[in-house]
């Protein structure tokens, strides 16, 4: 269906990223339009995990399993959890054992920017468009000409959003929009924990960390260049970012409201957000579960464009899964035309998504505002796996 046909993908994270390289393995002519001038432009944030039956798999299906074992972080998929004082309550450092690929428990943690430097290495010279950020587009004819802030122009005959929640392809497949889970995040981000927050750092021991109070919690992870990511959680009222009073480009004034917040926790989690010196805060918003749209003839979305959820762990998993069902269906030949494909591809797409959102729309609040029984119920869970 696609031979002598362009495809465009707007957004250059995992989800099309892995799009691109699954098509460009079947011949098919594909772009990538990223908005970052160059992909030394950010840092991509911190590890992430995938997932044997998920991001593993496609991993593997793309061809690229011996650049991931190259390039994971073995030990950094070791969990510990502590209380507001730092006594420990589970560490899965202390297991004996250590699962390995194949084990489909095993879920190897890499860091955001090495993830996306395979994938960019995998691909064909010139198929991301650096410094394009979607603008708008319009139909000609069966096509769609993109425009993008830098002035320039494309056409393709299949368009595929895979550029976030704040997706600019959205609007031209749906009009649904996110509602707010009730949970904001403020997130930061210490370049040399070694040494400006010493403490903190050895009880991360390079793996994830969340330690948990009565009501908040606070979730760190090690990133590939050395440095950490932190996440300190809580329910806060809709729109509490605007109307909280807080200027968080301030980091001395977000740092005192975090530690009359955290008032009463360990010395060593204020030392981290004292080690801050950029805070962002995130509210965590969601795409209703019951969300649906008539698909589209050539246009349609993947990742958290498609379906924003809450912090689960299933984010980039799913959306590279997309990436491989989008593929199939768009290349096994079960379908007589692209709509066809399409609608097949959303209609899985949506199932899985609605099941794996009501799984992290009903965790939220106790990972964002945790009770003694949510705590012991994670400790349960979490040891049994």
């Amino acid at each position: 269906m696609l031979r002598n046909k362009s495809v465009a993908i707007v957004g250059g994270g995992p989800g099309g990223l892995t799009l691109a390289r699954l098509l460009q393995l079947k011949g098919i002519q594909v772009k990538v339009y990223e908005r970052d001038v160059s992909k030394e432009v950010r840092v991509q944030g911190a590890i992430v995990d995938l997932h044997f039956d998920s991001g593993l798999r496609v991993i593997a299906a793309a061809g690229l399993m011996d650049a991931f074992k190259a390039s994971y972080m073995p030990g950094a998929d070791k969990f510990r959890l502590v209380d507001k004082d730092g006594n420990m309550l589970l560490d899965e450092h202390a297991k004996e054992g250590n699962p390995d690929f194949g084990d489909p428990h095993f879920r190897p943690e890499i860091d955001r920017g090495a993830l996306r430097n395979i994938l960019l290495d995998a691909l064909m010279p010139g198929t991301v468009v650096w410094n394009s950020q979607l603008t708008a587009m319009e139909q000609v004819g069966d096509a769609w000409q993109l425009s993008f802030n830098n002035g320039t122009a494309a056409v393709a005959d299949v368009v595929i959003g895979a550029d976030g929640y704040r997706s600019k392809v959205r609007p031209y497949v749906t009009n649904i929009k996110a509602l707010y889970s009730g949970a904001t995040i403020i997130q930061g981000e210490i370049e040399e924990p070694e040494k400006e927050c010493p403490e903190m750092y050895t009880l991360l021991q390079q793996g994830n960390l969340i330690a948990m109070g009565a009501g908040k919690s606070i979730a760190a992870q090690p990133r590939g260049d050395g440095g950490l990511t932190f996440y300190a959680s809580s329910l806060y009222p809709e729109n509490w970012v605007s109307t909280s009073g807080i200027d968080f480009n301030n980091s001395e004034e977000v740092y005192a409201w975090l530690e009359s917040y955290y008032q009463g926790w360990s010395p060593v989690f204020l030392s981290l957000f004292k080690a801050c010196t950029r805070f962002v805060p995130r509210p965590l918003n969601y795409f209703p579960l019951d969300q649906y749209w008539n698909a589209q003839p050539n246009i349609t979305l993947i990742g958290d464009a498609a379906h924003l959820m809450p912090p689960s762990g299933e984010g980039v998993n799913t959306a590279m899964l997309d990436a491989w069902d989008v593929c199939e269906c768009l290349t096994d030949g079960k379908y007589t035309d692209i709509p066809a494909a399409i609608a097949a591809y959303e209609q899985q797409m949506r199932a899985r998504a609605v099941v794996l959102g009501k799984e992290a729309l009903d965790s939220i609040k106790d990972f964002a505002a945790p009770s003694e029984e949510s705590v012991q119920a994670m400790i349960q869970q979490l040891g049994a796996g």
